[in-house]
């Protein structure tokens, strides 16, 4: 095992002025919401575990901003059994309903959880509290190795079960061993790229701007989806009774979007979503993506895995993105444990491709599906669209099925997801 390079308690972080040491069971590059949370699930395996980080010790990465995220009751189990939740500081939102609907087509579906004997279908979570308590709980692991700041920078020489890797840090260009190693470096994977696994790119051509919101009607718990030509509008009951927005706009609008000041912010945002929590009246500063979706053609190379959005980055519609990545990780994290001889044997990852792919494929799915035909302006849609609504809110079975993917419960879910080991 690598040394500790601190006291007990707290991780190892490669500095300047320490020398790294080269080789490891298990490399995760990336330190954001998938590889930190992987990093977590293998602090109880005897595997001597690095994690590759570009932000440095104090800093959070980009994606821990101000956006919403939207857990899963699933992830919300596995993050309380890995001792995340309960270092969040701000409070969570419950989703106790789920409202959809689409502007101009009648009908809608009304989801409630207590008819599925559900305290919640999933929490809403500020993302830079989520990676404040990844952070914290990432402190307590002793036998981490954190190389912070660092970028992976190509692959190196291989040899028999082993894959070498070469990053850059403080101290210059090194190279680290491992038995597996783990791309969790986002949607622009240079891991990825470097084993030359393709992947298929789809532009929807819009940009999805993300604010919160307060409007004369505290939240209740329900989270609205409400689609448009140009987009879907999410509203996201966050726990500081303000509500998390999302809202997708055509890219050409996207620029005048940005320009608005509040009112005209606040306008759009009334325009698009209704007043079914009455008028919107405040707004704080807005962020912005590109939504493209990005899938990998495989999951797996000679001792090398993908994971979250350097497998698959998907359409926000749902919010399914985390919680797919999620299930990436705890996955491979349940097979590392059951084959510790050899953690990269390729045996063992084709078993992990297996395992992922139905999760995977129906999620990949309904997100692609979800946004192309409510995105679709057609008139001879309209009321295809509003017959669909009707049916979904009328029928137990296809609410089962909705409901089964907004928990996170569809296909072969890890075991973390199902049991809540505070």
């Amino acid at each position: 095992m690598t040394q500790a390079y601190e006291s007990a308690g707290q991780a190892a972080d490669h500095t300047a002025s320490q020398q790294a040491a080269t080789h490891h069971d298990v490399v995760i590059v990336g330190g954001g919401l998938v590889g930190a949370s992987l990093a977590i699930a293998l602090q109880d395996l005897p595997l001597d575990v690095a994690l590759v980080e570009a932000t440095p010790a104090g800093e959070m990465p980009a994606v821990f901003d101000q956006r919403n995220l939207s857990f899963a009751a699933a992830t919300v189990n596995a993050l309380t059994a890995l001792g995340v939740m309960q270092r969040l500081q701000a409070p969570v939102g419950p989703i106790r309903r789920i409202h959809i609907s689409r502007q101009g087509d009648f009908g809608r579906v009304r989801l409630d959880a207590s008819q599925y004997q559900r305290e919640f279908f999933g929490q809403v979570v500020v993302a830079r509290d989520f990676g404040e308590a990844l952070e914290s709980r990432l402190q307590q692991l002793p036998r981490l190795t954190r190389y912070r700041p660092a970028r992976f920078v190509g692959l190196g020489g291989s040899k028999v079960q082993q894959r070498s890797i070469r990053i850059i840090d403080a101290q210059g260009e090194r190279q680290l061993a491992c038995r597996l190693l783990v791309a969790a470096d986002g949607a622009h994977s240079t891991v990825r790229e470097a084993l030359a696994i393709q992947s298929q790119v789809h532009d929807y051509q819009q940009t999805l701007f993300v604010a919160r919101m307060r409007a004369e009607q505290a939240p209740d718990g329900t989270a609205y989806e409400r689609f448009t030509a140009t987009g879907p509008t999410a509203l996201l009951p966050r726990g500081d009774r303000h509500f998390g927005v999302v809202h997708g706009v055509a890219n050409d609008h996207a620029d005048a979007v940005a320009a608005l000041d509040e009112a005209g912010w606040l306008a759009r945002i009334q325009a698009a979503f209704g007043w079914r929590v009455g008028r919107f009246i405040a707004s704080g500063e807005r962020s912005r993506y590109p939504i493209v979706r990005l899938v990998a053609e495989r999951l797996t190379d000679s001792r090398a895995v993908l994971l979250g959005n350097a497998a698959q980055t998907i359409h926000p519609i749902g919010a399914q993105g985390f919680n797919l990545g999620l299930r990436d990780a705890l996955t491979l994290a349940e097979l590392l444990a059951q084959n510790l001889a050899d953690v990269g044997a390729a045996p063992m990852l084709a078993h992990y491709a297996r395992r992922r792919h139905e999760d995977r494929q129906r999620t990949l799915a309904f997100s692609d599906g979800l946004a192309r035909i409510t995105a679709n302006d057609a008139l001879l849609l309209s009321p295809l669209r509003g017959l669909g609504l009707v049916a979904a809110d009328a029928s137990a079975s296809l609410q089962s099925y909705l409901v089964g993917g907004a928990m996170g419960f569809r296909g072969d879910v890890p075991a973390l997801c199902r049991e809540v080991n505070a």
